[in-house]
């Protein structure tokens, strides 16, 4: 059984969010939100927002265990791009992209054996 939670069209730069979710992959989800909240990137409270909501699809929806929770998976999507463009010397424009995440992160209980 695994529980899923995401984030879609979160206004930071995909490259910037996996750099936090690769922090916590595999880890055991005690371990992974105090890694988050002791990493200094902009990305780590959004990510933790969607672990914490994991966890709790995971004990509401599936009464799982919490202490036994393992992040089986956690990824980053491109979402869409906002298209801007800046003024620059001698009548030019160029052309600016605002990047967008959508943060997945599953959770699944822990094998005992």
């Amino acid at each position: 059984m695994q529980a899923k939670a995401m984030a879609k069209s979160v206004r930071i730069a995909p490259r910037k969010v996996r750099l936090v979710v690769d922090l916590i992959r595999g880890k055991n989800v005690g371990e992974a939100v105090a890694i988050l909240r002791h990493t200094q990137r902009g990305a780590s409270p959004v990510v933790e927002k969607v672990l914490k909501s994991a966890i709790a699809n995971a004990e509401h929806n599936y009464e799982m265990d919490t202490d036994n929770l393992v992040i089986s998976e956690a990824f980053v999507n491109e979402g869409a791009t906002l298209k801007r463009f800046r003024p620059r010397a001698q009548g030019r424009a160029s052309k600016i992209n605002k990047r967008t995440s959508h943060i997945t992160v599953v959770v699944t209980e822990k094998k005992e054996g």
